[in-house]
């Protein structure tokens, strides 16, 4: 919104109590929220054309991820763009060891500590270990339709570990 102050904001969400959180801060006019699995986004009445789509944290929680790339495709107005923003640690053995260091040492002990159980961390530590590697990301994104598909990896402890996928429905932007 400080980049674009007058665009139109559709904030979609499968858990209500993000929404609800999300809902509580304020908010220029243009911003709704939608409570929807993205498996179900056109039965909630988001049906675009966007110009933009960004998905954190949610390709590698999918049962059937290129489905929904499909549907994020078809969100798009041609020359539209997604970036999709996920943990990956395929790659390179110094990441996942990273990676196992960070979960087992902070997030999973924090997380137990914070709400008396530790399964959804311990899902977030083994999801980001099972999730495609950048590069595959990145041809699952070419076959769902998508072209100019850019792979980035975040700064510091991250890097290696959470990765920004950039893409865009063909066509002449608008």
């Amino acid at each position: 919104l400080a980049a674009a102050p007058n665009a139109r904001v559709d904030g979609v969400d499968a858990s209500a109590g993000m929404l609800a959180r999300a809902r509580a801060k304020r908010w220029p006019d243009g911003v709704e929220f939608v409570h929807a699995r993205a498996e179900e986004l056109a039965d909630a009445g988001v049906t675009g054309p966007f110009d933009g789509v960004f998905a954190a944290y949610l390709i590698r929680n999918l049962s059937d991820p290129d489905a929904v790339l499909a549907s994020l495709w078809s969100l798009l107005r041609p020359g539209g763009r997604l970036i999709v923003h996920d943990y990956s640690v395929r790659d390179h053995p110094l990441t996942r060891l990273i990676w196992h260091a960070v979960c087992w040492s902070v997030i999973i002990p924090a997380g137990r500590l914070t709400t008396g159980d530790a399964g959804l961390y311990r899902y977030l530590w083994r999801s980001a270990l099972e999730f495609d590697r950048p590069p595959e990301f990145a041809e699952r994104l070419r076959r769902a339709g998508f072209t100019d598909v850019r792979a980035a990896t975040m700064t510091g402890w991250q890097k290696g570990i959470v990765h920004a996928f950039g893409a865009r429905r063909p066509g002449p932007a608008s």
